[in-house]
């Protein structure tokens, strides 16, 4: 029996091997109802779904569906020519977010500020491939993870388990990631009988743009990059000492202020004592609750990326020291905000395929902050090395060249994309234009009504310079939080 089932392999494994590659199918968008609880008399909208192949070189007939919802333009901009301004395709975060499910409440925000989106051009919404609405919608229900990595070893395990049983549905997680992608939003273009369209993501969104413009450009007119992470910057490696500077920046802020700097006296010196206590084994808070080294390194992640949190670090630093855990508990509530599935398919094959474990602990080692950060960053590189989602590409790790005009905007205090790394990136974009915010943190451009006209204005005319007369100056002081306080 073991012979003949060689045998008829063998066979199988000839004809598939001399089998012609599956001719791609032509991408089809068909229409949809929108869910029924949308607002329908405050923009004009169309949803739909976006059917592509899932593999991309040809090799099977399996096609999967991209969710779709498209908002027409309020009052659409037209230049001295007459010529409208293409729609803007926006593209989600993560890897792992989603658009679409939000549609609804976009529209209703938009029935109290109109202003807010879809005024001068159609905004085209979409769930990349594998998250969201889409199908399929790689999701790992209770799994936890979040920007620093899988905060326990179950976690590592159940993301392991949950890929490969994905695999085992027939998901082939080696088109799940930007390149596959940019693919997408061409064959999008083709279907919707588009031309040209405006690239507009942030945070992770700008990685898509980046390989939208790498492998279609021909498509795109101009783009605008939110707190952006571009293809070169390194997932794991770096992100600890990332977080260290960022904490480190509020905590100079803060010591700047008299009034700051009196309520807490050397306290970077005194976390980082605390934080080596973290590294040394749990610790358990005046309330009983016991929390690991992976939970303050969540809480740093998730808190200076947070408007809010960066100005009430100082206070939440203090009450941590002191045995009140409540600001890593809180952090701990909620930590299943991705498409897990989706978000660890782009990592491990375009991510940390160009990293490694041992540059990540080196360059951390010595701060203890940094520290803090490595050992759940390091799980990461555990769940690409237990499931194959195929070899990268080397073009997928490198700067971006082009002269597709660009809008680069970032933050100020960002643990994730710092500002240095947007500097670096724009320099391969001829014409690119580089906003800094003074104390702003990540996802700058709908944070103030200055940089969204900033954004607004640059697509409609991306030639000319933008207005930064009404971003703060570089030595406006932090507004911090304190408990006795009010937020402001």
């Amino acid at each position: 029996m073991i012979l003949r089932t060689l045998a008829v392999l063998a066979v199988v494994s000839g004809l598939t091997a001399l089998a012609p590659p599956v001719k791609a199918a032509a991408p089809v968008f068909m229409d949809t109802a929108c869910p029924a609880d949308w607002p329908t008399d405050v923009r004009e909208m169309r949803c739909g779904t976006l059917t592509v192949d899932e593999a991309r070189d040809g090799s099977t007939d399996r096609r999967i569906g991209v969710a779709v919802v498209i908002l027409k333009a309020s009052t659409p901009y037209k230049d001295a020519s007459g010529q409208a301004l293409p729609p803007m395709v926006m593209f989600h975060g993560g890897p792992g977010g989603a658009l679409t499910s939000g549609a609804g409440n976009i529209l209703r925000a938009l029935s109290r500020r109109p202003d807010l989106m879809a005024v001068d051009q159609d905004v085209i919404l979409f769930d990349q491939r594998g998250g969201g609405e889409s199908d399929p919608s790689m999701d790992c229900p209770g799994v936890e993870l979040t920007d620093a990595g899988p905060p326990s070893d179950a976690d590592r395990d159940g993301l392991i388990a949950c890929l490969k049983s994905y695999q085992a549905k027939g998901v082939d997680l080696r088109w799940y990631n930007a390149a596959a992608i940019a693919d997408d939003v061409r064959d999008m273009t083709q279907a919707l009988g588009l031309t040209k369209i405006d690239l507009w993501g942030g945070s992770y969104g700008p990685r898509i743009e980046a390989a939208v413009i790498t492998h279609q450009p021909q498509i795109v007119r101009a783009a605008v990059m939110d707190s952006p992470w571009p293809p070169e910057g390194n997932w794991a490696v770096g992100t600890p000492e990332q977080v260290s500077t960022a904490v480190r920046l509020v905590l100079a802020k803060c010591a700047a202020q008299a009034d700051c700097a009196v309520r807490h006296p050397d306290l970077q010196a005194r976390f980082e004592a605390e934080a080596r206590r973290w590294l040394a084994g749990p610790v358990t808070g005046e309330d009983g609750q016991t929390f690991t080294v992976d939970d303050l390194s969540a809480f740093l992640m998730d808190t200076t990326y947070s408007g809010r949190g960066v100005r009430r670090l100082p206070a939440d630093l203090e009450k941590i020291i002191a045995g009140d855990l409540t600001p890593v508990a809180e952090i701990a509530e909620d930590r299943t905000y991705y498409f897990e599935g989706q978000h660890m398919a782009h990592l491990c094959k375009e991510e940390l395929p160009f990293e490694s474990r041992a540059r990540l602990a080196a360059g951390a080692a010595g701060d203890p902050v940094a520290e803090v950060l490595v050992p759940s960053l390091s799980r990461l590189f555990d769940v690409c090395a237990a499931v194959d989602v195929g070899a990268a590409d080397p073009v997928e790790n490198l700067p971006v060249k082009t002269d597709i005009p660009t809008l680069f905007v970032a933050a100020e205090i960002d643990p994730g994309c710092p500002p240095a790394l947007t500097q670096a990136a724009a320099q391969g974009y001829a014409n690119s234009q580089v906003v800094i915010v003074t104390n702003a943190t990540h996802g700058v451009i709908n944070a103030s009504a200055c940089t969204r006209r900033m954004a607004r204005d640059f697509l409609r005319d991306p030639s000319a310079p933008v207005d930064r007369t009404c971003l703060p100056a570089a030595n406006t002081p932090l507004d911090f939080i304190e408990d006795d306080a009010p937020a402001g």
